[in-house]
């Protein structure tokens, strides 16, 4: 009886002391970031959590407003944080590169439309020569049929960075063949 009491009062230390740990600022630190690497929406990686009697600082950058205010509500239920601080910052979404941030130059223009006259089975790419100034691409030679010509437009007209086509391509049947 007296062993089992033993066991019994030692469990309950152990106990107490985990939940005593818990209570202090580096417990609390601790459970915050175990809460935060459980959650699907909070990327905890980028959050770094302090507390200091009990209140815990969260700062860092996170994804969305909905991370933000997750990572919030998971500290705000931890035992042993009495308020949080949010300086939690959300990133602006990605911006997309094409041709907004950067001009693609006259010969990246060039490149563009040629691989894509060459990559299209309706053009006569190899047969089609393409020069880019400020953006207007002129396509010059010849073709076999009026639908290659109208073809090869629409996919220059399609390119990025392109702003107008001129369209020189002459249509010859004998010609284009050779």
């Amino acid at each position: 009886m007296l062993r089992r009491a033993t066991s019994l009062l030692g469990i309950a230390t152990l106990i107490g002391t985990m939940a005593a740990c818990a209570q202090t600022d580096p417990g609390v630190t601790t459970a915050v970031k175990a809460k935060f690497a459980l959650d699907d929406t909070v990327k905890a990686y980028k959050i770094d959590v302090d507390t200091k009697d009990g209140v815990v600082m969260l700062s860092g950058t996170v994804d969305t407003a909905e991370a933000r205010t997750r990572a919030v509500e998971l500290a705000r239920t931890t035992k042993g944080v009495s308020r949080v601080e949010d300086r939690l910052a959300v990133a602006p979404p990605p911006v997309a590169t094409s041709g907004l941030v950067e001009p693609l130059t006259d010969a990246a223009i060039t490149a563009t439309v040629k691989t894509a006259l060459l990559a299209d089975p309706l053009s006569a790419g190899l047969k089609i020569d393409v020069d880019t100034a400020g953006g207007v691409v002129t396509m010059s030679g010849t073709v076999a049929t009026a639908v290659e010509k109208t073809r090869a437009e629409e996919v220059a007209k399609a390119s990025p960075g392109v702003n107008s086509v001129v369209n020189d391509l002459k249509v010859s049947p004998k010609k284009a063949g050779k």
